[in-house]
């Protein structure tokens, strides 16, 4: 609900596309600039206690956002120094969560796992801006605000509740925060070529096909649908990650994961292209509906094949690396985006973005020959 509170926030201020793909930019330099170091926390500290922490900066962050927009205190420059700081929250919470994952998972129920995990998310992407969308309509983002940070409450409850370990009992290995211990991370990360090369693809991807920042624009100025229709176009990557994270949660891990990631992208890519070139909004809902769904395919593998290739005691560092791809990806996409629809349009922006990660797909049938033959089994660290 706050992300499509703030891109609406943010156009109805400015009504400048730069801007909305400034967003991006403040959501992503934070994480570029402390992920590294959130991994590394994450591997020596209380993983538990690292994400009540975490939760608590964005739970400040929301209900400053509400208490300020409320009384009539809102601006461009305060809106993304708090989305700044709640992104730099996020660059110690996720690290921390991810890395829980599979001490409290067993290894064969993993895929399964992380498929519930995405479709718990993206349930809550479909009701948060499809409701955003409503609110919008009728009130404004202070409301949507402060929802937001008494939600919070509920997930530091959720967190303080868990009884699981925060790490595996196996994993002796805890290391100190060091830059010695930051090296560890990124030699494993720059040695194992399979997590390079989902990491550099899902970057490329994202980063070219990235048109959420856009929707307010294509919602109240191409398909006149306004800050309703907003909601369900926002909602429509999520109904389709769900559906598609159902399916995968019941069939388990299928064979051929490489290439089936590669497809997946694929479909991702010619999706972004036929949403900027709709002009009818139940087919730009259906588009954006298969972009969700085939980013879940893609994600979920992806994912997996990481946290199995990876030794417990490093698996927050690379997490921590791999934010800087997943989420830099579309942040700096976004402000792509925005960039170029500034210059050449926003039609065109989509469309230019969506053939980019098509093209993406084809250098990497040429350069990933890991990925491309990957079919599930260990991946040690020296593997070419």
């Amino acid at each position: 609900m706050q992300l499509v509170a703030i891109n609406w926030h943010v156009y109805l201020l400015t009504k400048s596309p730069l801007a909305l793909g400034g967003v991006g930019l403040v959501r992503v330099l934070p994480i570029v600039l402390c992920s590294l170091v959130g991994g590394v926390v994450a591997d020596a500290a209380d993983r538990k206690r690292l994400i009540l922490m975490s939760q608590g900066v964005m739970l400040i962050c929301a209900a400053w956002l509400s208490g300020m927009t409320a009384l009539g205190r809102d601006s461009l420059w305060a809106i993304y120094l708090l989305t700044a700081l709640a992104s730099a929250a996020i660059a110690f919470d996720n690290p921390a969560r991810q890395a829980m994952l599979p001490a409290l998972v067993p290894v064969e129920d993993f895929p399964g796992a992380v498929s519930l995990g995405l479709v718990a998310f993206n349930s809550a992407t479909i009701g948060g801006p499809a409701v955003a969308g409503l609110l919008l309509s009728v009130s404004g983002p202070a409301l949507i605000y402060a929802v937001n940070a008494g939600s919070f409450v509920a997930v530091i409850m959720a967190i303080a509740l868990m009884r699981g370990p925060a790490r595996l009992e196996s994993d002796k290995q805890k290391p100190g925060v060091s830059l010695g211990a930051l090296s560890e991370g990124l030699r494993f990360v720059w040695r194992t070529p399979i997590i390079v090369q989902t990491m550099t693809l899902d970057f490329a991807a994202t980063f070219f096909a990235s048109a959420t920042a856009l929707l307010p624009i294509f919602a109240a100025e191409i398909l006149y649908v306004g800050a309703r229709g907003l909601g369900l176009l926002a909602a429509a990557p999520g109904a389709g990650s769900v559906i598609t994270g159902l399916i995968m949660a019941r069939l388990g891990a299928p064979r051929k994961q490489g290439k089936i990631v590669l497809a997946s992208i694929g479909v991702y890519g010619a999706a972004t292209i036929l949403f900027g070139l709709s002009r009818w909004f139940w087919f730009s809902f259906i588009m954006l509906t298969i972009v969700g769904s085939a980013d879940t395919v893609s994600t979920v593998l992806r994912q997996m094949i990481r946290q199995l290739v990876t030794p417990n005691h490093l698996r927050g560092r690379m997490t921590s690396v791999n934010m800087i791809f997943f989420m830099g990806g579309p942040q700096l996409g976004e402000l792509e985006a925005g960039a170029a629809a500034a210059l050449i349009g926003v039609t065109l922006s989509v469309v230019t973005g969506g053939v980019g990660c098509l093209l993406a797909i084809v250098a990497a049938g040429f350069w990933a020959k890991s990925l491309m033959h990957y079919e599930g089994e260990t991946v040690s660290m020296s593997a070419r």
